[in-house]
Formats: C-alpha cells, sequence, structure tokens
C-alpha cells in the first residue's frame, strides 16, 4: 500500500480542528503523516494540533494556495490528500486513496462533499456541490470532459493525487486567491483522469448558515460560470470571503 500524506491549510480553525484531527487519528489503515500548515491563526489552533502530535509548518502569509505547496514540499508520502480543517473524512480514507489512484490512468480524485450543520444536513447545496464538478468542466471544457475525463474538483472533496504529479504540474498556482484547486484540475488533467469517487466527506456548512441557501446556490453558480468564462480569479474573490 501507498504511503498518503494528508495536508490541512489552516487558520483560525480551533473551533473544528479538535474534531477533524480526532477522526483523523482513527485512520484505519493509518496516513503516513499529517501536516497541518498554519497561515498565521490568533487562536488555538496550533496549539490544538500540536497537542495532538501533528506536525505543524508555519506559512509566511495566509494564502492557501501557499500553504498546501509548502505542506506538499514538506510531505514524504507517495501520494497527497489537500483536507479543510472543517471537513470530517471516511475512516478508510487511506485505502480509498490507494484503489483509487492504483488506476494508472486516474491522475487526481475527490469524494462528495455533504454540508452539514448542528441540526441539519443540506441536500440541495450538497447536490450543487456534486454537480458543480460536471457542469463547469462540460460547459467550458466539452473536449476534456468526454476524451480526457476532466472533472473538476474543490477544496471541500478532499483531492488527492500522486505527489510527484503534483510537483511535476508546478503545484498549486500561488497567484490565485479562489479556484485553485479547479486550476490545479486543468494541469493534472495531462497526467491522467480527474474522477469523482462515490463516498461522501461532510464539511462545515457554516458559510451557507450565514448567506443562506439561495445566496449560497447563486454565488457558487455565479464563480463557476465567470471562471468558465475567464474572469480572473482575483476578481471572483471578493464573491466569496473567509468565513469562520
Amino acid at each position: 500500500m501507498a504511503n498518503v500524506s494528508i495536508i490541512i491549510p489552516a487558520l483560525n480553525e480551533a473551533g473544528c480542528l479538535e474534531r477533524t484531527l480526532r477522526q483523523l487519528s482513527i485512520l484505519n489503515p493509518a496516513a503516513q503523516e499529517i501536516i497541518l500548515v498554519d497561515g498565521g491563526s490568533q487562536d488555538q489552533t496550533v496549539a490544538i494540533a500540536e497537542a495532538a502530535g501533528i506536525q505543524v509548518a508555519h506559512c509566511d502569509w495566509a494564502s492557501r494556495s501557499r500553504q498546501m505547496n509548502l505542506g506538499a514540499a514538506q510531505a514524504t508520502g507517495d501520494y497527497l490528500c489537500f483536507l479543510h480543517a472543517d471537513t470530517l473524512v471516511p475512516d478508510d480514507l487511506v485505502d480509498i486513496i490507494d484503489k483509487t489512484l492504483a488506476e494508472s490512468a486516474i491522475a487526481c480524485a475527490g469524494l462528495i462533499s455533504l454540508m452539514t450543520g448542528p441540526t441539519q444536513t443540506r441536500w440541495g447545496i450538497s447536490l450543487h456541490n456534486l454537480l458543480k464538478t460536471h457542469y463547469a468542466p462540460l460547459l467550458f471544457r466539452p473536449h476534456l470532459y468526454f476524451y480526457q475525463g476532466l472533472r473538476l474538483l474543490f477544496g471541500d472533496q478532499a483531492m488527492f493525487c500522486r505527489r510527484q504529479d503534483f510537483l511535476d504540474c508546478g503545484g498549486f498556482n500561488a497567484a490565485l486567491p479562489i479556484m485553485e484547486e479547479a486550476d490545479l484540475c486543468l494541469r493534472l488533467n495531462s497526467y491522467g483522469h480527474i474522477r469523482q469517487v462515490n463516498r461522501t466527506v461532510r464539511s462545515s456548512d457554516r458559510r451557507v448558515a450565514q448567506w443562506g441557501s439561495l445566496k449560497a446556490h447563486l454565488t457558487y453558480l455565479k464563480i463557476g460560470l465567470l471562471w468558465g468564462l475567464g474572469v480572473p480569479a482575483t476578481q471572483l474573490k471578493p464573491f466569496y470571503p473567509d468565513i469562520r
């Protein structure tokens, strides 16, 4: 079985990190390593990670792309999994990654994200999350969708790939403040198919809870369509502020 490095970019995630790390502690089989890359947290994020025995790296500033690239540079596993601090994974995640990437035709994959909160699962938003992996490449890169297996994955899908492919394609574009995962999928697609695995992770619904379902649907749709039409990610970032 190949070795898996899990990389978690974090900024002020004390409210959810302990639960995420607790779930990672029961992975069977276990990950080779878990690396939390902190972007300058002012809360107990780093202390929680250190108390859990997690390797902590410090990034020069809060940038998910830079943080994930730093984690990848320090990782020693054959496979890299990029995980949000508010996302809970199945306890057989390592086995899922190993079996998926054992297929040489697959370069990158992610799971299906269910948006959940303290009292509910947001099925409508969860369905949109599933579909947006397909509709953006289908609309704007149909030749790649049908002939090269392009799918666009996003951060809350626990995306994973081979470490060597990640390094060879240049990793995440550090200049992008948003859509960095989709951009990586486009470049990794030259190494093989991008797959959405039929398993789920559970991600916090805090953004939807603050915005409301209608605004969340419209925002996700707007960002996806504008990005597909070539609007720079720097102009899209104001539509997607950080929420903790």
